[in-house]
């Protein structure tokens, strides 16, 4: 058996490979776009071949960059984009319909319906999570009711159904295992969290057939090994997490009252609540952290849905800038007497306001505002959303030591002033770790480990090793002021105001 370690990194738009040696080191990396698909206005999907296509030619990119074959690899790794959900056929692997993203919102009206009738409280005493579009549960009952012959089929065991997750592996062991993990499981709005299992209630209200889903295993087990005509020899994948829960793995944060936070095209916040399962009363999300010899850990999560969006909308919508990373630079030469506010619910308000109709509004603009000042409002934006974030987990959290240090990943957090505002906004050290690429990594140890080519938790935790560390260094009272013009802001944006 090798001693590289290979992690797959299935995105919401773009998938990866990346090889890693037995130091933890990155040796190769592959990557491949593909493309975004958008039906209806507020309806996000994706081509499953597409998505595996990408996926089969990283993997053989990575490979061919690290001058390795399949032989050299110890074991995969795999984390993804969650709540994403496909449904295929159980003898073809050809999907009925493409994958419904998790950014989709076709089945706000099911959610409504579902809420009407009272089954909010018991989706989320059982999920931890709310009656929303973004989890996978009500856009598995769409497709069911909307492709044809579907709910037939399913009910004669024709179908499976699963997270990206569970389709890569079918595809990956040639269709021998049908398998998901703990993390992704916990998404679906249909896994019990508590007693970890697919629950037979939750199940018969959205009329979902239990013999559609995977089994549910460990975060580092057991899921199969790679058909050898794939790649060239049979590799066994141990290890899976959500692409979440995977950053929180990767940034070491196995402690409880650690606190990691990604910034990508959104921005999730996860707190580890160790053995203790926290129901949120600040509308927050209680999910599993990981799941490792059958032992579970818990976390509390803010799902923040625009925050490297407003970078690119920046770039893309506007124009104001002609590249990403040049965000930061603008945004310090912003005039310091100007107190302008974007509230970035492009696709609505995540938690902990969860307002799915609230839509994007700036505030205080004046004759001079230009692109240095809507630069600001779009990164301080990000730092005001993670703030809510971290005060509604301290409400919510009173038994668990929050840690007053945030870890940070993702590809927002290159931007020395993004992270620094951060700081000053949240009032709180931001860490930022020499390893950017945490989700993947995460996934990486998660093999790793299980094929014991990698270290234990302990060890691991020990080498997670810190770029800059951003000490905030705002004024009190110039925080407390542009703080409450954030609150009021939003208070202005919200649907329900």
């Amino acid at each position: 058996m090798g001693s590289f370690i290979l992690a797959i990194d299935q995105g919401t738009t773009s998938s990866r490979a990346i090889v890693f040696n037995a130091d933890m080191t990155v040796v190769a990396v592959g990557q491949q776009e593909f493309p975004q698909i958008y039906p209806a206005s507020g309806w996000v999907e994706h081509d499953p071949e597409a998505i595996w296509d990408s996926v089969v030619s990283t993997v053989k990119s990575a490979l061919k960059k690290a001058k390795l074959t399949a032989a050299d690899i110890a074991a995969i790794g795999i984390t993804n984009q969650r709540e994403t959900v496909v449904v295929w056929d159980k003898a073809t692997g050809a999907p009925i319909h493409n994958a419904i993203v998790w950014q989709d919102r076709r089945t706000a009206a099911m959610c409504q319906k579902l809420r009407k009738a009272g089954h909010e409280e018991t989706f989320s005493k059982k999920t931890g999570l709310l009656l929303d579009p973004y989890f996978s549960g009500t856009k598995l009952a769409w497709l069911l009711d909307t492709v044809k012959g579907a709910r037939n089929r399913a009910a004669k065991g024709e179908l499976l159904a699963g997270t990206i997750d569970s389709f890569l592996i079918w595809r990956l062991t040639g269709g021998a295992s049908h398998v998901t993990d703990a993390t992704n499981a916990s998404r679906t709005l249909v896994y019990n969290i508590a007693k970890n299992r697919w629950d037979a209630e939750l199940l018969k209200i959205l009329d979902i057939p239990a013999a559609m889903l995977p089994e549910v295993k460990d975060c580092a087990d057991d899921f199969g090994a790679t058909d050898p005509a794939l790649f060239g020899a049979a590799i066994p994948i141990l290890g899976v997490a959500g692409d979440q829960q995977a950053a929180t793995i990767g940034q070491a944060c196995f402690a409880p009252g650690m606190i990691k936070s990604t910034y990508g095209t959104g921005c999730f916040a996860v707190l580890n609540t160790g053995a203790d399962l926290v129901r949120s009363k600040n509308r927050l999300l209680s999910t599993i952290a990981y799941r490792l010899d059958g032992k579970t850990t818990y976390a509390l999560e803010g799902s923040i849905f625009v925050a490297g969006a407003a970078v690119q909308w920046l770039r893309d919508g506007i124009k104001v800038i002609g590249k990403a990373e040049h965000s930061g630079e603008l945004a310090a030469q912003a005039d310091d007497g100007q107190e302008v506010y974007l509230v970035p619910a492009f696709v609505g308000l995540g938690a902990p306001h969860w307002d799915p109709d609230a839509r994007g509004a700036m505030f205080g603009l004046t004759r001079n505002t230009g692109p240095a000042e809507f630069a600001r409002a779009a990164l301080e934006s990000v730092a005001f959303q993670t703030r809510d974030l971290l005060d509604a987990m301290g409400k919510d959290a009173r038994g668990v030591a929050a840690s007053t240090v945030l870890r940070v990943d993702g590809g927002m957090v290159g931007s020395d002033w993004a992270m620094q505002r951060l700081a000053d906004i949240i009032d709180a050290p931001v860490d930022r770790p020499k390893i950017l690429e945490t989700t993947a990594l995460g996934a990486a140890w998660l093999a790793g480990s299980k094929a014991r080519v990698w270290p234990d938790a302990a060890e691991f935790s020990r080498r997670w090793a810190l770029d800059r560390r951003f000490e905030p260094v705002m004024e009190a009272a110039e925080r407390k002021r542009k703080v409450k013009g954030w609150k009021d802001a939003v208070r202005r944006t919200l649907s329900t105001t």
